[in-house]
């Protein structure tokens, strides 16, 4: 390491040996680091994995707009739409195809572990709206009380959801009733339930009898190819009575949705605080490790300045010092925080990896932390009178 700064830096390497001089103190200097990292990758990966959640329902759909209530700022949240909101947006030219979506959480209750789907009622006659893995297995929803499962789910064992399909089927009592699912789908657990269900809007209108056919959640419509959404949206708005819906492409209410969970919701605040307590706990450790290095060598520095070296030079030796506790503690905090997110994403079935952007963001992040540390530890030695230190 030695050899390597002084290639780099082109003069011995001060800050280098200056930092190993008390091993002890270095180990745990980098161990503070690392503890930083960590902490940034954690949060980080808690907040990716929220997003993913977020979007991943919408993933399930295939639509060009989505006519939602007011208040629904989130693909599970708000009001119901009335279905004739649905035959005058049929009236547009460019709208060809729409369809009610219903939303609704059930459980099943299980003698090993209680699960609770977040359900989506559609109807099995328009699999133009569905993902295409999902289309393909579509028409067996046409059975009453038939659904569709997510193998990915929480507390439902690997083996027992890939043994499900039409000829092996898995039923199953919930709500009053005897629910058989006949093939399942990626989907995944999310923070507001353990996985997925799909169901025919009949299935579902059975399983919530308060429910009403002609008040879905959500409309979805599809346009006919060359159609420009926007323009759509602006004549569906005056050609619908009811100006308070909410009107947007289906790609805009999925980013809608994830600027209301990341910036609204209490969640999503807690773990962008999470991030930037990461970031200032790595600062003030960095920072005081350098302080404190400064203030030993104090002398050996005033020696320096009296000699005619200019500040640039102590910027240098302490700059130096804190990229390598950067670098080098940013290793094992990238092993150990792959470590948690592996072992947390394979407990809870959330989408908790470590990316490749998450690991080059908080590696400049860390560089960035420590080479600020570094100048603000600096000023002291601009302050310092030599004559004042002997």
């Amino acid at each position: 390491m030695s050899w390597l700064l002084r290639r780099l830096f082109g003069r011995l390497p001060i800050g280098w040996l200056q930092l190993t001089h008390n091993r002890t103190r270095f180990a745990a200097a980098l161990a503070g680091v690392a503890f930083a990292n960590v902490l940034v990758f954690v949060q980080l990966g808690i907040m990716n994995s929220m997003a993913a959640a977020t979007l991943r329902p919408y993933e399930f759909f295939q639509a060009d707009l989505m006519i939602s209530a007011e208040d629904a700022n989130a693909f599970n949240e708000g009001g119901n739409v009335a279905r004739q909101w649905l035959l005058q947006a049929m009236a547009d030219p460019d709208v060809t195809d729409g369809m009610g979506l219903f939303l609704g959480n059930v459980p099943w209750d299980r003698a090993t572990k209680d699960i609770t789907f977040a359900t989506f009622g559609v109807d099995p006659a328009h699999p133009a709206f569905l993902a295409s893995d999902i289309a393909a297995d579509a028409s067996l929803l046409q059975v009453q009380d038939a659904a569709m499962l997510d193998r990915l789910a929480r507390g439902l064992a690997r083996n027992e959801a890939a043994a499900i399909r039409p000829q092996s089927p898995l039923s199953f009592e919930t709500q009053g009733r005897t629910l058989t699912a006949y093939a399942t789908f990626a989907g995944g657990g999310g923070f507001g339930g353990d996985g997925y269900m799909l169901v025919s809007d009949q299935t579902f209108l059975a399983l919530f009898p308060a429910r009403s056919s002609n008040a879905p959640d959500h409309i979805l419509l599809t346009l006919r190819p060359g159609a420009d959404p926007s323009q759509v949206i602006a004549r569906l708005k005056t050609l619908i009575s009811d100006p308070s819906l909410r009107i947007r492409s289906y790609a805009d209410a999925a980013q809608e949705d994830l600027r209301y969970q990341q910036t609204r919701r209490p969640t999503g605040i807690i773990f962008g605080f999470g991030v930037l307590i990461g970031v200032l706990v790595g600062l003030v450790i960095v920072y005081q490790v350098l302080s404190t290095d400064v203030a030993d060598h104090l002398r050996e520095y005033a020696t320096f300045k009296a000699m005619g070296y200019a500040p640039r030079f102590f910027l240098g030796i302490v700059l130096e010092e804190a990229l390598v506790l950067g670098i080098m503690g940013f290793i094992p905090g990238l092993i150990v925080g792959t470590a948690i997110l592996t072992l947390m994403g394979a407990i809870t079935t959330l989408p908790l990896t470590m990316t490749p952007f998450m690991a080059i963001s908080v590696f400049l992040g860390t560089i960035l932390f420590s080479a600020l540390s570094g100048a603000i530890a600096t000023r002291r030695l601009a302050a310092a009178d030599p004559a004042d230190l002997f």
